[in-house]
């Protein structure tokens, strides 16, 4: 680097400015929610509860078997594949990632419980909090927030007296905010457990939980039949939801979606076919072809032993040259 004038050289450093501590904090953000720990929670199961999750376990891990493994095998290959479903399979039992079930998954796959810690803290799915018997997640992402979800978000706070992340003191409701979960054309969308409910308002959402906290029935304007936290955590370790109803939901693209191809289908529009020409031309005429980049060779770099080439300095290369 370029010298610095007299009057603009760096001070010395002092003994005072040496002994002087700094202090840097690493972690998460003071606000962000990444305990595991909480008073009261399992720090292991009973041995009824341990004996059906094994079972339960051995079931999800048979589903990743490794080629040529004998019967009873554990391959640690499979290990982390297992891993999301077991994750899922403990938050069915706690409504939240707990130190007992941290514990077990690392026992079922042979981890280390900051392994399984480090998978549970990174995927926002998994709970690191007591959840209530409804997740209710607000889409805060850029269309959602645009047409109403920051408000939605807003008014449920101020409706429960909670803070995303936070549940009723009744247990029944948890409130949070989540990313785009691939319904732009109903927004501003409300998730209750990962169920749809579409073109929300501020007063539609406060309705909607009061009918969740007051036991009445609710039915997602798509999709399968509400259920509880735990149970939809089941659901998604793997185990089949044989609720009446859930295998005749269904849901599809909204006219947002599709209504370019309507216009398309009206007009008898069609996408071109590629013109033909002769062999070897055309526009796929270089697929399969390695690219230039591939086929030109870097020149190595020169041994230690070779002298280097010289190059012109300048004032910011060169330490003997003075700035002006």
């Amino acid at each position: 680097m370029s010298s610095l004038p007299r009057s603009q050289s760096p001070a010395p450093a002092t003994a005072a400015s040496k002994s002087t501590p700094v202090f840097v904090e690493f972690g998460p953000r003071p606000e962000e929610n990444n305990q595991l720990v909480w008073p009261g929670a399992r720090e292991s199961y009973p041995p009824e509860v341990r004996a059906r999750l094994d079972g339960e376990a051995a079931e999800i891990i048979s589903r990743y078997p490794k080629p040529g493994a004998g019967p009873g095998e554990r391959p640690q290959n499979t290990a982390r594949s297992a891993l999301l479903p077991l994750l899922h399979l403990v938050q069915a039992e706690d409504g939240y990632i707990s130190p007992a079930g941290v514990d077990f998954c690392a026992d079922q796959l042979g981890l280390t419980g900051a392994e399984v810690a480090a998978v549970a803290t990174f995927y926002s799915m998994y709970r690191r909090s007591p959840t209530g018997d409804y997740f209710v997640g607000v889409c805060t992402n850029t269309l959602c927030a645009i047409m109403g979800g920051d408000a939605i978000l807003a008014a449920l706070e101020d409706h429960l007296g909670v803070r995303p992340g936070e549940t009723t003191p009744d247990g029944k409701v948890t409130v949070e905010h989540i990313e785009c979960n691939a319904a732009c054309d109903f927004a501003p969308v409300v998730m209750v457990n990962w169920e749809f409910f579409d073109n929300q308002t501020p007063e539609s959402a406060r309705t909607l939980v009061d009918s969740l906290r007051s036991g009445e029935k609710v039915t997602p304007s798509r999709g399968a039949p509400l259920c509880t936290f735990r149970e939809t955590a089941r659901v998604l370790a793997g185990f089949p939801d044989e609720r009446p109803g859930t295998l005749e939901a269904g849901g599809g693209a909204g006219p947002a979606t599709l209504a370019g191809l309507h216009v398309a289908r009206e007009l008898d529009m069609d996408a071109p076919s590629p013109p033909a020409g002769p062999s070897g031309s055309g526009p796929h005429a270089e697929i399969g072809k390695p690219l230039a980049t591939e086929s030109t060779k870097d020149k190595p770099a020169p041994a230690p032993s070779e002298p280097t080439p010289p190059h012109q300095s300048t004032s910011g290369t060169d330490p003997t040259r003075k700035g002006d």
